[in-house]
Order: structure tokens, then C-alpha cells, then sequence
């Protein structure tokens, strides 16, 4: 009777653990679009885990997060601190400086990094957003991730699209 017990608790365990674990932005990684000209433009997946990928990287993002902090180069004892912040001003940065009205680009901030993603009309206005974005205050790094034009290779997982 014992051994049933066992073999039905672990049947148990199976079965619970088998349905597909929910997607969500449990970090609360800030991604926002803040333009919007190129209709074509695939739109970017927004950052989203399970929470067993929450667990796995949990550790990783508690290090990376303090070690700014530690190493004298962050005011606030944590990088991820930082992320809801700056990436408001990014997109007011983009939006007002105008040179990028005829684009459609997403931001994405993790760790004072910020990734640009989504659409530009040339490499040369991918560059120039790339070098604005960087001025704007506590942005550590600019990571482009911008396709010129709406056609072609992606840069990015796209939203919708099961990505590798």
C-alpha cells in the first residue's frame, strides 16, 4: 500500500508539473514602444519568463544587479533600480528630440542597459539614436537592435512568432 502511495504521489507531481508554465515580465523589465511611424515594423516580444526561469536567474540578476554598487560605479545598491527611471526619459529623449519621428522603435532597460529595437529609415539614423540614447543620464550601455526598414532579418524575437 505504501509503494502505491508513492508511485500515485509522483504521478501526482507529473501530472501538475506538465501544463505550460505561464509567460509574464515577472522581473518587471521596462519596455515600452515610443515610436511609431513605420506601421510594418514587426513589433518586439516584450521581455517574459516562467517562473522557473525566475528561479534559475534569480541568483544571476541579484549578483549582476549589486555588483555595480559594490564596485563604486552605481549610486543605488542595485543596477535593475535604475531601469523604471531611465527608460521614461529615453523614450521623452526620443520623442522630443525629433530626428526620429519616422521610425518605430521599443525600449527595453535591464541593468542601466538599454536596448533599442523595432525600425529606422538608415543605419546612419540608427547610429544617431544609438549615440542620443547614450547621453541620457545613468545609460551604461546602448544595445542596437534596429533594422532599416520593415523587410528583411529581424534583429530581435518578434512578438507572436515562436523564436529560437
Amino acid at each position: 500500500m505504501k509503494r502505491l502511495a508513492i508511485l500515485w504521489t509522483g504521478l501526482f507531481g507529473l501530472a501538475m508539473a506538465s501544463p505550460a508554465q505561464e509567460l509574464g515580465n515577472f522581473f518587471n523589465d521596462p519596455f515600452v514602444q515610443v515610436t511609431a511611424a513605420m506601421a510594418e515594423c514587426p513589433a518586439p516580444q516584450s521581455p517574459s519568463v516562467t517562473g522557473e526561469q525566475v528561479r534559475e536567474q534569480a541568483h544571476v540578476r541579484a549578483q549582476h544587479g549589486g555588483s555595480c554598487y559594490r564596485a563604486g560605479r552605481c549610486r543605488l545598491p542595485n543596477s535593475y533600480l535604475y531601469d523604471q527611471e531611465i527608460i521614461p526619459r529615453v523614450g521623452i529623449y526620443i520623442q522630443q528630440d525629433g530626428r526620429f519621428n519616422d521610425t518605430s522603435v521599443w525600449v527595453l532597460g535591464e541593468r542601466r542597459i538599454v536596448t533599442l529595437m523595432g525600425c529606422v529609415q538608415s543605419r546612419e539614423q540608427a547610429q544617431a539614436l544609438e549615440r542620443a540614447v547614450g547621453l541620457v543620464d545613468d545609460v551604461m550601455v546602448v544595445i542596437d537592435n534596429l533594422m532599416v526598414g520593415t523587410r528583411g532579418t529581424v534583429p530581435y524575437p518578434v512578438a507572436g512568432r515562436k523564436n529560437r
